[in-house]
């Protein structure tokens, strides 16, 4: 197994849907030769620059991010521009795991992932 390389992106003007593409692959170590799915060989990626990050079209006030407790009535909705303001890198750790494939590597490949405002 190869070492784990760090790889530093800069997320200025970039979409962000682009940028967690990126972001995913190098997580899941796609770049390599040597790649298995059911293998955890991907790298560190650190995304700088976060704060300036693009949205294009109108998603920052159409876009929206739900919870729920399991109550009833209890239904939280936030816009991606509220969420955005409150907590910017959970905004590309959503979108990065959203984009993997749900299997046990997930959880351990997603906290490779270092941002920086």
């Amino acid at each position: 197994m190869e070492q784990r390389q760090t790889h530093t992106l800069n997320a200025q003007g970039r979409p962000l849907g682009r940028l967690a593409v990126e972001v995913a692959n190098l997580l899941r170590g796609r770049q390599k030769g040597d790649f298995a799915s059911h293998k955890d060989g991907g790298d560190f990626v650190t995304v700088q620059n976060f704060k300036r990050i693009r949205f294009t079209g109108k998603k920052s006030e159409q876009k929206k991010y739900y919870r729920h407790s399991g109550y009833l009535g209890s239904l939280k909705v936030r816009t991606l521009k509220k969420f955005f303001d409150e907590q910017p890198e959970e905004v590309l750790r959503k979108a990065v795991y959203g984009m993997m494939p749900i299997n046990k590597l997930r959880a351990r490949q997603i906290k490779r992932l270092k941002v920086e405002l």
